[in-house]
């Protein structure tokens, strides 16, 4: 009887500490999603009522005015085209050549491999607004200043280093005898890294570049500062919104809740791969 009373009070101790993680998993779930779920309840709410000293927690009506309102403002699809044109290209240009500098920090002994290592990581400890002016003079001496080019290559200066560093965890953890074993079944050094150690690097892949798509997406600064008005992306133009006279919130957050659409197609499409990537990657680094 006692084995059973014991093993009843530890059940009822697991229970409330399971539902104690439950509850603080609610909290910290409600306090991340409430500017989203506040974005998107302004975006389709009357104009008046979001600028309501006491605003209501609930909708208090819905409209589509704020969404024609946003388009009205200022060109929507040119900077949007040309976020996503510079988003890609951050991307696909990263992925390459991170991958490649991932796979010959992790699978080849050469000398200052370790600096090339610390390395990596000081740049990353670098603020990013330090950079603007040597990265905006060093633009206007290539002719980059104001061209989506520049951006580019600024932007993969802030993204390669953590692509770099994320591919290597992901190619370390897989265990370099696959590639020998392919590459005494006839297997070229580059046929058994294509067959064999590619596919097992699908969900850091991806997972590196959805982090990849997100930085260049948000980026607000340098797009400010390195694009005219004719040239801007996205981000700069919410900035549309804030006037001489005041800022328009409701139409605001109209268009920040179109701009998180590519975010939340693209998330949508990759989940499965970009939870499996995140927890493989924590593994050993």
């Amino acid at each position: 009887m006692s084995a059973i009373a014991s093993m009843g009070r530890r059940r009822n101790r697991q229970g409330r500490s399971k539902a104690g993680w439950n509850i603080l998993g609610l909290l910290v779930f409600l306090v991340a999603g409430f500017p989203v779920y506040w974005m998107i309840n302004t975006a389709f709410k009357p104009a008046k009522d979001a600028i309501d000293p006491d605003p209501s927690l609930l909708p208090t009506g819905v409209t589509l005015s704020n969404f024609d309102r946003a388009l009205e403002i200022a060109d929507f699809w040119g900077p949007v085209g040309r976020s996503l044109i510079v988003s890609l290209t951050v991307v696909v240009i990263g992925i390459v050549v991170g991958l490649l500098a991932a796979l010959a920090i992790s699978r080849f002994a050469f000398r200052g491999r370790k600096i090339v290592i610390v390395g990596i990581l000081a740049v990353q400890m670098v603020p990013l607004v330090a950079m603007i002016i040597p990265v905006f003079l060093l633009l206007n001496d290539l002719g980059q200043y104001d061209k989506l080019s520049g951006l580019i290559l600024t932007y993969l200066t802030f993204i390669l280093p953590f692509t770099v560093w994320t591919l290597r965890g992901f190619i370390v953890n897989i265990p370099k005898e696959l590639e020998e074993a392919a590459m005494v079944d006839g297997c070229s050094r580059t046929g058994a890294f294509v067959r064999v150690v590619f596919p097992l690097l699908a969900p850091g892949l991806v997972a590196t570049s959805v982090y990849g798509f997100i930085q260049a997406w948000n980026e607000y600064l340098y797009a400010l500062m390195l694009l005219s008005q004719e040239k801007q992306t996205a981000t700069v133009w919410l900035g549309n919104f804030t006037t001489k006279h005041g800022t328009e919130y409701a139409p605001m957050m109209a268009g920040a809740t179109m701009m998180a659409v590519p975010i939340v197609v693209l998330f949508l499409l990759v989940q499965r791969k970009m939870a499996a990537g995140l927890t493989a990657g924590a593994v050993k680094g």
